[in-house]
């Protein structure tokens, strides 16, 4: 069975919904949430109502937790005074308006999701908070991955879609135990994992407008990274007209980000 991954679906109907219509068009019945349903966009509990409409399997993201549990005050969560303050406004805003019930929802989500050897989570498996960029150190991609128990992980958290394989690694060890003279070497073969990033549904920040999500395709173990077009105006009209911080529809419509990505994105933040 085929496996349709989304995530950071970030209060945005009009893409949440295209991207649901173009996974209902190939026939993928499976589909998992990687979290981010609220946040920044104007249509929270519209699009929480969808998910849970939907019945889609559904791990929590850094926002969903925010708006539980308060806002990380962590220095690294914005790199900016003014970025901190719009994202201040937009937790506010986003608190306001969300029902009980649908925050009751976002509470009760779990923070990964399994299915066998595959590992579904938002940021990382050690925090919905961590980055896993596509660049970041071989050896700290790996262990977030071998770690976890998994052979592939699906991650969101970056807004940037992409595929990585991670092979031909080793662990060597020279132990010397009392009465040898000389250090014993012992070789530890690494197999093959993969990371995999879906991207953004809500908020594409790739250097495409289009919203993103990924394809496992089972039988053959490959991943399909997808792009899908939607109405940007009627998100960025909902983001003016319901008050919140205008550079929201600005980087919506030119598909990248605007001074919101954290100095140490390796950083895992703690309360």
């Amino acid at each position: 069975m085929n496996t349709a991954v989304i995530s950071c679906l970030h209060a945005n109907l009009a893409a949440t919904e295209a991207v649901l219509a173009d996974i209902d068009r190939q026939g993928i019945e499976q589909i998992i949430c990687l979290g981010d349903l609220v946040g920044y966009g104007p249509q929270p509990n519209e699009v929480v109502e969808l998910i849970r409409q939907r019945q889609i399997t559904t791990c929590q993201g850094c926002w969903d937790e925010d708006i539980i549990d308060g806002l990380n005050s962590c220095e690294c969560s914005y790199p900016s005074q003014l970025a901190e303050r719009r994202g201040h406004r937009a937790h506010q805003w986003t608190d306001a308006q969300l029902s009980e019930e649908n925050k009751a929802f976002l509470a009760s989500l779990p923070m990964t999701v399994r299915r066998e050897r595959l590992l579904f989570v938002h940021g990382s498996p050690n925090s919905q908070h961590e980055y896993l960029l596509p660049d970041m150190d071989a050896f700290a991609a790996l262990e977030r991955v071998e770690s976890s128990g998994a052979d592939t992980l699906f991650c969101g958290h970056t807004h940037m879609p992409y595929v990585r394989e991670l092979s031909g690694g080793s662990i060597q060890v020279k132990v010397k135990q009392a009465g040898e003279e000389t250090a014993s070497e012992r070789k530890l073969e690494l197999p093959m994992r993969r990371i995999v990033n879906a991207g953004s549904v809500g908020e594409p920040r790739h250097g495409s407008t289009e919203a993103t999500y990924v394809i496992h395709h089972e039988d053959s173990d490959e991943i399909e990274i997808r792009e899908v077009a939607y109405d940007i105006e009627r998100t960025c009209r909902a983001i003016v007209d319901g008050g919140l911080p205008e550079v929201f529809a600005w980087r919506l419509s030119h598909g990248f980000e605007y001074a919101e990505r954290a100095d140490d994105a390796s950083h895992v933040c703690e309360r």
